[in-house]
């Protein structure tokens, strides 16, 4: 995953109010229908405009196994040659997308499945090559969001879903971080609306003991983030998707929360769920 440093460099509060919300989902939501449905079920309850991104859980690499494609990360990251891409682009913009678009419109959401290379809308530079090649991997910049667009398509009254596919502009499709592309679509958006980005995940949040659920950190702002870092409370994985997080936030980005699909449906009885990220006080 990768910092958003700067989407957005110039905030336009003038939103008129309009709220936003902008939800990431990921493989463990992704890889069990029946947790799927509810999540979605949550998510088509809650009120105003909203956007849904995801990942590509594991239906990526059991496809690339049986296809003699060898999956390769390092220290997370997918390396995507040209053929994982062609495997990321079936199950990514096809089979979970339109599995998605296809779920929300029987809850009765009127969703549409996007890569960013669908109106113009994520447009990426191909990551250079320094001591790894990423191979067709997108880096999102301050000029690669189209927020006017998005605002188009949900005044007229849909719900975009957005896989993790970008594009350079040059007829390329690129493989891009799910987590940085709904962090950069929030900075963009809150251009426009009043907006709360929410990363769901299998946890109740941010944990002090991870095999505790209680241990819950119910609010955390900068300075608390950078202490249990030092002690090596948060650590892995959770870093990059901290740091978009509070990049967000610096970025004009109402509010971020993370927490676990299954409590989603908090928000539309106005009850706290997850950790809620802040401004340093």
């Amino acid at each position: 995953m990768d910092r958003i440093e700067a989407v957005s460099a110039h905030v336009d509060n003038n939103n008129g109010g309009k709220s936003l919300f902008i939800v990431k989902i990921g493989g463990n939501v992704i890889d069990n229908s029946e947790n799927l449905y509810r999540f979605l079920k949550d998510f088509t309850a809650l009120k105003g405009h909203k956007l849904l991104v995801h990942g590509g859980g594991k239906v990526a690499t059991q496809l690339s196994e049986t296809l003699g494609i060898e999956a390769r990360l390092v220290d997370g990251r997918r390396i995507t040659d040209i053929e994982t891409l062609r495997v990321v682009t079936m199950i990514y913009a096809g089979l979970i997308n339109k599995n998605i678009v296809a779920q929300l419109q029987r809850l009765g959401t009127n969703a549409i499945g996007l890569t960013g290379a669908d109106g113009d809308f994520i447009r990426t530079k191909k990551r250079p090559v320094k001591t790894i090649d990423y191979g067709y991997v997108g880096d999102i910049d301050e000029n690669s969001i189209n927020p006017n667009n998005i605002s188009s398509l949900m005044e007229a009254g849909f719900t975009p879903v957005f896989c993790a596919l970008t594009h350079d502009g040059e007829g390329q499709l690129l493989n891009t971080n799910a987590d940085t592309i709904a962090s950069a679509l929030a900075v963009a958006l809150a251009k426009l609306y009043d907006t709360t980005l929410i990363y769901c995940f299998e946890k109740k949040g941010l944990l002090k003991d991870i095999n505790d659920e209680s241990s819950l950190v119910h609010e955390i702002d900068p300075q608390g983030y950078e202490e249990l870092k030092a002690q090596q409370i948060i650590h892995s994985g959770m870093i990059p998707k901290m740091d978009n997080a509070f990049s967000a936030i610096s970025c004009g980005v109402k509010a971020v929360i993370i927490g676990h699909s299954d409590d989603l449906g908090n928000l539309k009885n106005n009850k706290p769920f997850g950790t809620r990220l802040t401004k340093n006080r």
